[in-house]
């Protein structure tokens, strides 16, 4: 990584140092004029950062993003609660079967130890 890059990079972070600080510094002002300055502040800072190499790096890796999640195919509503319905299931089973694994385990260690409950 460039000088310059590492410059511009660390200069974004000030930048939204600063943003934070001016919405702390404008703790009497009304909500929108703080909401203002942090998000005027956090979108210079993006955009200082977006000029550097890693910032355009990471802008590319953001769009091979959303077209790799563009190409999924996501389950039907139907296959959605199917599977959610086989899930519920399954830990109701395991809930009663370790219950019922427990008591018997309980039972086996109370006759070993000759306590009666």
């Amino acid at each position: 990584m460039l000088v310059l890059d590492k410059i511009k990079l660390l200069l974004a972070g000030l930048l939204g140092v600063v943003a934070i600080g001016a919405f702390i510094y404008l703790e009497g002002s009304p909500l929108v004029v703080k909401l203002v300055a942090i998000i005027v502040g956090f979108m210079i800072a993006l955009f200082v950062a977006w000029t550097s190499e890693p910032g355009k790096r990471f802008f590319a890796y953001t769009q091979d993003s959303i077209a790799e999640t563009k190409k999924v195919v996501w389950p039907t509503k139907k296959e959605t609660l199917q599977t959610t319905g086989l899930v519920v299931l399954f830990v109701l089973v395991m809930a009663v079967f370790l219950w019922l694994v427990d008591g018997l385990l309980v039972m086996i260690v109370r006759f070993l130890l000759g306590t009666e409950s």
